[in-house]
């Protein structure tokens, strides 16, 4: 594999540092976040490489490394071995370089100046932190009328759901939307790209392709190239919550297992009463192909969750143009709520997340074993466990953790009511089988998880 050697000078929020702030950075990323922050430069490098084996990308990188070199003139990162591809003529490419700068932000600089400088344990202050984080990051725009459609769905999909997902985004971005994924490849990568060849068509310049992602995921979905924001938050749960605040309207096309626990997250929030007046609009579709996948999505929301929570979305099956209007007049609505209850545009203060959605769920086999996956709860409860329970298999799927622990322990033990049971399997059984948990490879997929 060809490598090359090449010393990196600052580019976006930290063009600017403190002396003091440049050494900090020199230190931190030399000692206990150096392993992490290369694993994360790792996958920025690889940028467009539409693979989710961690492992395999480490071993082929065995010799890179990266390193803060503090300078007045800024932080310099000097990599060494680094994959040539994201070179031309010898020089990095801009949007590579960028989100180098992105991780040494959000990985280095944000855990020196807010996680270890303020202890955050209440729904309240995690909230504030993902603002603080956010805003560190340039995302939040004060003065641009709310059109951030974030979109989720899985990054292992068919040719012909990726091909859909590009032209929702066309439809989207010829009314002037913004695009907000997980940052990844397949349904993340595809409305950007088409919200782009409409932004251009209008001659839009002030175009946001934000990709929201977390250290224990990039790795294994490697941001796309369409990505011209990067954020980087601290874990599953904060990162989700930056969805939710920030976004203004959720178009969800088909995807796997993480893909269900983002639509878990946002009706579990929903189905809270003291959310009952916010419009959150929420679309899911897919082509005709995707019809059967979304009834069985809807079937077993049904069944769990019930049907205030169905009531909470529409459902639009391959017509890409009846989804851009429907967001459109639902936007309408976001803004006509925000202005009568003087919310802000760019941050959603007034949503309700319970703490139980905030609080790291950290995916041990008997955190997994001890979900409570029975009906006799609150609704919004059984969707936080249903989410958790989503959570834990996508670490084992691709996550470092996730991956370590299965092959220390074993399968995931998923315990859950025979009401409940039955739905469960065949949700992630039809995952399975439709190659929704990873991306194909030369082994055939082996499930991390056991229901019963």
């Amino acid at each position: 594999m060809d490598t090359i050697d090449a010393l990196i000078s600052p580019q976006g929020s930290l063009d600017i540092l403190t002396l003091e702030e440049i050494n900090q950075l020199h230190k931190s990323a030399s000692t206990g976040l150096h392993e992490l922050f290369r694993q994360c430069c790792l996958a920025i490098l690889n940028c467009g490489v539409e693979e989710d084996d961690i492992a395999a990308l480490l071993e082929r990188n065995a010799k890179f490394d990266v390193e803060v070199i503090a300078q007045t003139r800024g932080a310099l990162l000097q990599l060494s071995n680094a994959p040539i591809s994201a070179f031309v003529d010898g020089e990095i490419i801009l949007g590579i370089k960028e989100n180098l700068y992105s991780v040494l932000r959000d990985i280095i600089y944000i855990d020196n100046s807010l996680l270890l400088k303020q202890e955050v344990t209440s729904g309240a202050e995690i909230t504030a932190l993902v603002f603080q984080i956010l805003r560190h990051a340039q995302a939040l725009a004060p003065r641009r009328r709310p059109n951030i459609v974030v979109c989720w769905g899985g990054h292992s999909i068919k040719p012909i759901e990726y091909e859909y997902t590009k032209k929702v985004g066309y439809d989207l971005g010829l009314r002037g939307y913004d695009i907000c994924t997980g940052c990844g490849p397949g349904a993340m990568k595809g409305p950007m790209k088409g919200a782009h060849i409409a932004h251009a068509k209008q001659r839009r310049h002030d175009y946001r392709y934000i990709g929201i992602t977390e250290p224990g995921i990039i790795a294994a979905e490697s941001p796309n190239p369409m990505v011209n924001e990067l954020i980087i938050m601290p874990d599953i749960e904060k990162r989700l919550e930056a969805f939710v605040r920030l976004g203004h309207a959720f178009v969800v096309f088909p995807g796997g297992v993480g893909t269900a626990e983002e639509i878990l997250y946002l009706l579990g929030i929903l189905l809270h009463p003291k959310n009952n007046q916010l419009s959150i609009p929420l679309v899911f579709t897919g082509p005709a192909s995707a019809t059967a996948y979304f009834e069985q999505i809807d079937a077993f929301i049904g069944t769990t969750l019930g049907p205030k929570a169905q009531a909470k979305y529409e459902i639009i099956i391959d017509d890409p143009y009846a989804v851009a209007v429907a967001i459109k007049a639902k936007m309408e609505q976001v803004i006509e709520h925000r202005q009568s209850v003087g919310d802000a545009y760019h941050y959603n203060w007034q949503l309700h997340i319970d703490e139980d959605f905030q609080h790291p769920f950290i995916p041990t086999h008997a955190n997994m074993a001890g979900l409570k996956l029975a009906s006799d709860q609150p609704t919004a409860q059984l969707a936080s466990n249903l989410r958790k329970a989503m959570s834990g298999i996508v670490a084992g799927n691709v996550k470092t953790f996730g991956l370590q622990q299965i092959r220390q322990h074993g399968p995931y033990q998923l315990k859950a009511e025979a009401a409940l049971l039955e739905k469960l399997d065949v949700l992630l059984q039809s995952f399975v089988a439709q190659d929704r948990m990873k991306l194909p490879g030369k082994k055939a997929y082996e499930p991390c998880y056991r229901v019963r």
